[in-house]
């Protein structure tokens, strides 16, 4: 039934579930579980498909929790989401196309950066400031440029929402991340959409890493919205830096 045997199939929801609290807090979570997917055998591309299939459950879990708890409109965010989807399903697209290699080289500066602003920057916390773009220009301009990066690659882009919410769309820190989350699901969705066309997923692992996701999305979220940004700072920057320091790595490997 399982493209892996039993014992492997236990470590990788294991990884999952861990996936799911750090993805909730602060994205990051594909740092955790595309590495662990490629040790289990999975091919590199078989191993990022599988990784949207399983990664699609924990945002939609932890989405679905943060408008429970009322810190995000689902309303407000389907538009944006809309936008997310098709153009991660571009970015899926093109792959094979554009020089991803390049782009990796440019992302641990990016994530590097991504790090020292949350860390350094005085006044971040979970209070809303004044928006330095407005909402539909942050729509139709940030939002489908992460998702297509997320379609396209697809490491650090719950990163980059949270800093275009916090750095441009004026948002406390909690909320980012609760209105992170639907696009990270979109986006997601999109890739899932195209790699289920052009690669072959392993549905069944996936599936159940998925359930694994959903359970550690829910222990997250609840953790981030009792502790907000005292929690999701520090979580943040720790996995920006780590996953910097694995591009970096597997640039010199």
């Amino acid at each position: 039934m399982f493209e892996v045997t039993y014992d492997v199939l236990a470590l990788l929801m294991a990884a999952a579930f861990v996936a799911g609290i750090v993805d909730s807090i602060a994205g990051g979570g594909g740092l955790i579980t595309l590495p662990v997917l490629v040790l289990a055998g999975a091919p590199p591309v078989t191993a990022i498909a599988t990784n949207k299939v399983q990664g699609v459950f924990g945002a939609g879990m932890a989405a679905f929790a943060y408008a429970r708890g009322g810190h995000v409109n689902f309303r407000r965010q389907v538009k944006p989401a809309c936008l997310a989807f098709f153009a991660a399903v571009f970015g899926a697209l093109l792959t094979s196309h554009l020089p991803t290699d390049v782009i990796r080289l440019g992302l641990p500066v990016l994530l590097i950066g991504i790090a020292l602003f949350f860390a350094l920057k005085p006044g971040l916390n979970d209070l809303d400031r004044a928006e330095r773009i407005a909402p539909a220009i942050f729509s139709l301009s940030i939002v489908p440029l992460v998702a297509f990066y997320d379609g396209l690659i697809g490491p650090g882009a719950g990163a980059f929402y949270m800093l275009g919410f916090v750095g441009l769309a004026g948002y406390g820190v909690l909320r980012a991340t609760a209105h992170t989350k639907l696009l990270n699901f979109a986006s997601n969705a999109g890739g899932i959409a195209t790699y289920a066309v052009v690669a072959q997923p392993w549905w069944a692992v996936g599936l159940a890493m998925g359930a694994a996701q959903m359970a550690g999305a829910w222990v997250g979220s609840k953790l981030a919205m009792r502790v907000g940004s005292k929690l999701i700072k520090p979580v943040l920057v720790t996995a920006a830096t780590v996953l910097a320091l694995r591009l970096i790595w597997d640039l010199w490997v």
